[in-house]
């Protein structure tokens, strides 16, 4: 039998099936370079995930280009935290946990970030013998052709180009194997699987603040070992 649901996942989905607030998938992930620094950037979230029979331990799914600077980021320190606001209800989310990326299993592609004593829930999919490879090419598959081009680019994310023509030679959309139909297609496609990761946030600690209501209202929900403990904090 599942365990229940948490309460801050339940909002979540409430906030997420509001008309308001169609099509608010975007959250911010901060991760800490090798100086410290803190860098920040915009996610797409892809969906939820858990363990079998563990409703309690819920991961939030998205995606990366490996090449980009914060695969090495999260080698570094697998602790982040994002940042997901929905505007319609005025709802805030501040999640807190471990990021893990699993990569192309492609020759020469870099290996997994590893899991960390302390993710209970990414510990119990490895366990059990979760199919990373399958979700990832699943994620891959749902996205749109124009966005898996983006996998597909000549040069890692933050590379110094000569010119945005140099853009214009890119590929624009990448179809699906039984979509591929050309050499090109396929070289391409190739390209964009082994540069796609799949990314996972295991939460630990979940800030929700609602806005949209009167009096405000904010609750911190803390996992304290394999428990969700509730607390009531000024907005």
């Amino acid at each position: 039998m599942a365990s229940a649901v948490p309460r801050w996942i339940e909002a979540i989905n409430k906030a997420l099936n509001l008309p308001d607030n169609k099509g608010k998938i975007i959250y911010q992930v901060a991760t800490i370079d090798a100086t410290n620094t803190p860098r920040v950037r915009s996610q797409v979230h892809r969906g939820f995930l858990s363990p079998e029979g563990r409703d309690d331990l819920p991961l939030l799914v998205t995606s990366t280009d490996t090449r980009s600077p914060k695969v090495s980021q999260v080698l570094g320190n697998q602790r982040v935290e994002l940042c997901w606001w929905m505007e319609g209800s005025q709802d805030q989310f501040r999640i807190t946990g471990f990021a893990h990326i699993h990569p192309s299993p492609t020759p020469g592609a870099s290996s997994p970030t590893p899991i960390p004593d302390e993710a209970i829930a990414l510990n119990l999919l490895a366990k059990q013998g979760f199919d990373w490879e399958a979700k990832r090419r699943e994620v891959f598959a749902g996205m749109k052709p124009e966005m898996r081009a983006s996998w597909c680019t000549p040069y890692p994310p933050g590379t110094p180009i000569s010119s945005y023509e140099e853009q214009k030679g890119w590929p624009k959309s990448v179809p699906l194997e039984d979509e591929a139909t050309t050499d090109e297609d396929k070289r391409n496609l190739q390209t964009a699987l082994r540069n796609f990761g799949l990314m996972l946030f295991e939460p630990v600690e979940v800030d929700w603040v609602a806005l949209g209501v009167q009096p405000n209202k904010r609750l911190v929900y803390r996992r304290q070992g394999e428990l969700w403990v509730e607390h009531l904090v000024s907005p």
